[in-house]
């Protein structure tokens, strides 16, 4: 194999780039797809483009693209809802509101940069200024001043809410609720205006009780956060031009309150040191459909301006891998309104038997999308649901269980609409998978639990019918049981690697086990790279003259984050600074470097981690992913740290806009088509992140997430093993927090023996960025004894650890060089590679 030889990446035309405008319509695409219609009564939807409309809210003119952080992109342009609409040929009557909008909203970002900027400045040198900008969040400031009529019959109000990495949401006006000034806006709308859209620019769930004051708001819409072309794919939408599709990832329930944890989460209760899952396996749908709790919109559920019909057709058994069958549902599905095309997606839900083990009433098993189908147009799909997919974790056995009894399967629109299709008869009890026990309880956990016989009540009435529908019988001899062999991960090392590990010098090893600390700016975000300015970080040229070469990774998950310009001089890239590489460089107050040479970096916004999850659909998702490796080619980056793939256990955590859905098999199945379009391209790969449980952002160094091994196999690692199993990602990002007492980056039990033993995973494993540096309690030294191959970014007190450890004899030199292997391994299949 031959190095690529690296030049300096982007180009100095400022002009935009084919490349730019391709990938902007697959985001626009995306974008369209993923919106959520959740209202629209009297079918005041879809807008023609003549219609005036009296445009308000903060995210008219300022509307939201995404979230802050390392999943910000650093993009050329966003076009904003006001944008779009007038792009589309729509009067806007309300330009000056908009206008004296956009000014306010100027003076409140100025305040919080002058509030970041105060915050370094009082920092003692050498701080990581990443925490304070991330525990600064700025806040979309409420719309001050009257509303007056205008000509219009029609009046959108968007309502925009900001979140990001390092700080968690606020169940408080202004945040989790309408503020003051929002509510008498929005009043005062409802009181001038016949027909009134809202259209919702957040990350994630809002209290939406305004809609049962106000009946004049008869159409709903969630964009979430879509991108550099949400404006133009709003327009789309709200047109017609794109019919909506989208459906929720997650539940929106009529109060907070009813969230199970939400007394606790995070700084709810005061406690960010501890985050106890007391809610067990009953997060989002699966708590609300097993205790009966209403919900404003639930989980699956999204209208079109047209109508479906869903018909299974068929219920059979396929054989699948020798001792694994699946079951295989067939359905038809037709477009039965008389204007329309439009997409559906069918979705497969099944109620197991309450056994041994309680389990929920309801869980999401298969789901598949149509292709544009127009009015009277039909499709036949055929859906997969694995029999693994069924079985739940018994910590008794240890292993997989599935129990014996009657498996109703449910098919509909979304969770709400799915009716009773067949059944499946498990006649004796049959453990698929036996495995270890993991991430053992420190401390005794009292777990949710269901009322006795809610749920096979629940069953009875709903299973009444089940001897009209068809039924499939599966026995002991259609099973297999598959044991798990603990410690392989050596075995697995291909021969050549090992051989080629074997001649490193004990320092190369250790500067190989860490990012290169490069720019010296230690765990500050985006500025850890060296050869393409504003990337995350890049490893170790250490053993470069023996042909190993240095990769590059760029934050996500939204697209590439990396500056939008740097200067050469004299055929060397100028250091910006750190603030650079965030906002679009806004924060930045020291005078750019000027050299010899401007070099452009635009990168492409896509849509939200949680909007391309509302799309249900893997051929997007795949194709978005497919764009994402057209810009990693052309600047030589080989990890894309995405996708971020946490559940949405409770809607304040500050990442929620990053992550997918609530639903596990929705999550992974997400984050597999993603890794499967960006690994199409020879060399470029996914990190899927952040593993495991973190799902807080408040202290998210420090907390612990106590929970039993059953929720964390079922709800926490089963998207992480969705994505592993079936798309092999290049890389693994642990994360910060604690499970059950041990820090994730130094845990064993997830990194070597679920990882890489039970879910056979060949890629290498990487710690989140400064991991290590927040307390003695987890080391460089920690991550390899785990099985977590790279600290990053890397910083020399890293390898300082690792040789006083290798000195020790606390850290096996096996352990360092079988860490090595896996990143060499990974190297070598990199883009660097001719």
């Amino acid at each position: 194999m031959n190095m690529k030889t690296r030049t300096f990446t982007g180009t100095t035309d400022p002009a935009e780039q084919p490349y730019e405008l391709r990938h902007r319509a697959v985001a626009r695409r995306a974008a369209a797809e993923s919106i959520v219609l959740l209202k629209n009564e009297g079918g005041l939807l879809p807008l023609s483009t003549d219609t005036p409309l009296a445009l308000y809210g903060a995210g008219a003119g300022c509307t939201i693209k995404g979230g802050t952080g390392s999943g910000d992109v650093n993009e050329r342009y966003s076009v904003t809802i006001a944008q779009g609409l007038k792009n589309a040929g729509y009067p806007i009557t309300t330009e000056d509101w908009i206008a004296a909008f956009d000014e306010q909203y100027k003076k409140a970002r100025e305040a919080w940069r002058d509030e970041i900027w105060a915050a370094w400045d009082a920092e003692p040198e050498g701080s990581n200024a990443f925490i304070a900008y991330a525990e600064r969040p700025f806040r979309v400031p409420a719309p001050q001043g009257k509303i007056t009529k205008t000509q219009a019959n029609v009046a959108l109000y968007v309502l925009s809410r900001v979140a990001g990495e390092g700080a968690d949401r606020c169940a408080a006006p202004g945040d989790y609720y309408l503020s003051e000034a929002e509510e008498q806006q929005l009043a005062q709308i409802c009181a001038l205006y016949p027909n009134v859209v809202l259209a919702l620019n957040t990350g994630g769930q809002v209290d939406l009780s305004a809609l049962d004051k106000y009946p004049n708001i008869a159409a709903v819409l969630q964009l979430s956060q879509l991108g550099c072309e949400g404006g133009n794919a709003f327009a789309d939408v709200l047109s017609g031009k794109v019919t909506p599709s989208g459906k929720l990832s997650s539940t929106w329930a009529i109060r907070y309150e009813d969230y199970p944890n939400s007394a606790t989460f995070s700084h709810n209760n005061g406690n960010v040191e501890q985050e106890r899952y007391a809610e067990g396996i009953y997060v989002g749908y699966r708590y609300f459909d097993t205790f009966q709790v209403p919900v404003r919109y639930g989980f699956g559920f999204g209208l079109s301006y047209t109508t479906f019909s869903i018909t299974p057709a068929a219920l059979t058994v396929q054989s699948g891998k020798p001792g694994k069958p699946n079951l295989c549902l067939t359905v038809t599905v037709q477009n039965t309104g008389n204007v329309c095309a439009g997409k559906e997606t069918v979705q497969v839900y099944v109620s197991c038997p309450q056994g041994k083990l309680e389990k929920e009433y309801r869980r999401l098993a298969a789901f598949g999308k149509t292709k544009l189908l127009a009015p009277g147009e039909s499709q036949r799909l055929e859906l997969t649901v694995p029999a693994y997919a069924l079985a739940s974790y018994d910590e008794q056995a240890p292993g997989w269980l599935l129990e014996r009894g009657l498996y109703g399967i449910f098919v509909g629109s979304s969770l709400e609409s799915a009716a009773l299709a067949g059944s499946l008869v498990l006649e004796e009890d049959h453990l698929l998978v036996k495995t270890k026990n993991i991430c053992p309880l420190q401390e005794e956990l009292d777990e949710l639990k269901a009322p006795a016989g809610q749920v096979e009540a629940l069953r009875t009435a709903s299973l009444s019918a089940v001897d009209r529908l068809p039924q499939v019988r599966l026995a002991e001899a259609d099973f297999s049981t598959k044991t798990v062999e603990y410690g392989t991960a050596p075995r697995q090392v291909p021969d050549e690697v090992r051989a080629f590990v074997d001649t490193l010098s004990v320092e190369q090893l250790i500067q190989l086990a860490t990012g290169d600390p490069g720019q010296g700016q230690g765990s500050n975000l985006g500025s850890s790279g060296i050869s393409v300015p504003g990337s995350a970080a890049q490893t170790s040229s250490c053993a470069r003259e023996q042909g190993l070469a240095d990769i590059v990774m760029a934050d996500g998950p939204a697209g590439l984050r990396l500056l939008q310009t740097y200067q050469v001089k004299d055929g060397k890239i100028l250091p910006a600074p750190f603030e650079q590489a965030f906002e679009g460089g806004y924060l930045n107050r020291t005078a750019a470097p000027q050299g010899d040479a401007t070099y452009y970096q635009y990168c492409t916004a896509f849509p939200v981690g949680t909007a391309l999850a509302q799309s249900w659909d893997r051929d997007l998702l795949e194709e978005v992913g497919k764009a994402v490796a057209e810009e990693m080619q052309r600047y030589l980056i080989t990890s894309w740290l995405a996708p971020g793939m946490n559940i949405h256990r409770n809607p304040l955590c500050g990442r929620n806009f990053e992550y997918f859905s609530e639903d596990p098999l929705l999550a992974g199945t997400a984050a597999a088509a993603i890794t499967n379009g960006v690994q199409s391209e020879p060399g470029c790969g996914t990190t899927i992140k952040h593993f495991a449980c973190n799902n807080q952002e408040d202290n998210r160094m420090g907390s612990d997430s106590i929970l039993s091994e059953r929720t964390l196999r079922e709800i926490y690692l089963k998207g992480f093993e969705i994505a592993v199993r079936t798309s092999q990602p290049l890389f693994i990002m642990t994360s910060y927090n604690l499970i059950n007492g041990v820090h994730a980056a130094n845990n064993y039990d997830l990194c070597t023996s679920a990882a890489r033993d039970e879910w056979g995973f060949r890629g290498a494993i990487m710690t989140d960025w400064g991991t290590t540096q927040a307390g003695p309690e987890c080391t460089a030294s920690g991550c390899m004894r785990a099985g977590n191959d790279t600290v990053m970014p890397g910083v020399p007190a890293d390898h300082e650890n690792l040789r006083q450890e290798l000195a020790a004899g606390t850290l096996p030199l096996e352990d360092l060089k079988l860490a090595v292997c896996h990143l060499v391994d990974v190297i070598w299949r990199s883009n660097l590679y001719e």
